[in-house]
């Protein structure tokens, strides 16, 4: 779970996998935890401008979800690092999230009402995709610590789960 899916932010689809893809050359574990955590801490902050902007109910569930479960999994996540005496090494990937994190939530923030829904939820579709893909393909093969792996593999699943649940979130919008 370590890498809470930043979700929430469009960023990934402006910029495609480009962040994900700058790790191609097989990130460490102390690399990939930074990246957990950097995408982990983008979705809480997305899901809390939805709570503040948004008046649809549905979408504030369901960013109420994305910080309750990012959150935890980020106090998993950190507490692993600590048991495991790991320090978290900024990279290129989580610089390049951030930046388009950064990005995208001031775009979101000017939007309002039925559009910033839309714009919020489409991206949580999308970046959802992506980080389930950047999770399978390459942090989760990645990894060389077995208690990473496995809390990688248990945050692939939930995260699979926040996907669908982001795209019923947007045909209830259509």
């Amino acid at each position: 779970m370590l890498i809470r899916h930043t979700a929430a932010l469009a960023a990934m689809l402006l910029l495609g996998t480009a962040p994900f893809a700058q790790a191609a050359d097989k990130p460490t574990d102390p690399q990939i935890a930074h990246i957990a955590y950097t995408a982990g801490v983008i979705d809480v902050e997305a899901a809390k401008l939805a709570i503040e902007k948004s008046k649809n109910k549905d979408v504030v569930d369901f960013a109420n979800d994305m910080v309750r479960d990012h959150e935890a999994v980020n106090v998993q996540a950190l507490d692993l690092v600590k048991k495991l005496k790991v320090t978290p090494e900024d990279n290129a990937t989580s610089q390049a999230l951030s930046k388009a994190a950064a990005e995208e939530r001031a775009k979101l923030a000017k939007l309002e009402g039925a559009a910033f829904d839309k714009a919020y939820v489409d991206n949580e579709v999308a970046y959802h995709k992506q980080v389930n893909g950047a999770l399978e393909t390459l942090l989760i093969p990645s990894a060389s610590n077995a208690e990473l792996k496995s809390l990688l593999e248990t945050g692939l699943k939930i995260f699979q789960g926040h996907e669908q649940h982001a795209e019923h979130v947007a045909d209830m919008l259509k």
